[in-house]
């Protein structure tokens, strides 16, 4: 599994979010943006990821950085995994897990002691140029957005 390093071009996507929309990366070219990458919608590490982030989303605006979480799931579970827990920033959908692939978010991993195949719990600042800011792999959940918001603000 190819890891993408600090610097290296982040690779371009197109998927749709939770209402059918089209996110396109050439279409963020000049924004910061978070991209996240989790298992699956309503699941006990994925809710405490995603609300965290919801928390603190207004501090991630404050710095002109869009938040944007990606899974598997489709745009149905999408819109209900939202309004469950009141969430406002898009979650897009890689049913065949293209972009986690290309983004090194999708392999082998460990799980309870056994390797197994799945999504890898990672997350990614992406610059205005269209460059990796910031990687993180296998990530924990809790505290994971005050982490990233943490090397935005310094």
């Amino acid at each position: 599994m190819a890891r993408l390093e600090v610097g290296a071009k982040a690779p371009a996507f197109t998927l749709e979010n939770q209402n059918g929309a089209k996110v396109a990366l050439k279409d963020l070219a000049g924004e910061r943006i978070v991209l996240y990458f989790y298992p699956a919608d309503d699941t006990p590490g994925c809710t405490k990821e995603a609300c965290q982030f919801n928390d603190e989303l207004s501090r991630f605006e404050a710095l002109d950085v869009k938040v944007f979480g990606v899974s598997p799931d489709g745009a149905e579970q999408h819109v209900t995994f939202r309004k469950k827990y009141g969430l406002t920033f898009d979650l897009l959908s890689d049913p065949e897990k293209k972009v986690m692939e290309k983004y090194g978010a999708f392999g082998e991993k460990m799980m309870y002691g056994k390797k197994v195949i799945g999504v890898i719990r990672s997350t990614f600042v992406i610059g205005p140029t269209g460059k990796i800011e910031q990687a993180w792999y296998g990530v924990r959940t809790d505290g994971h957005a005050a982490k990233v918001l943490g090397s935005l603000e310094d």
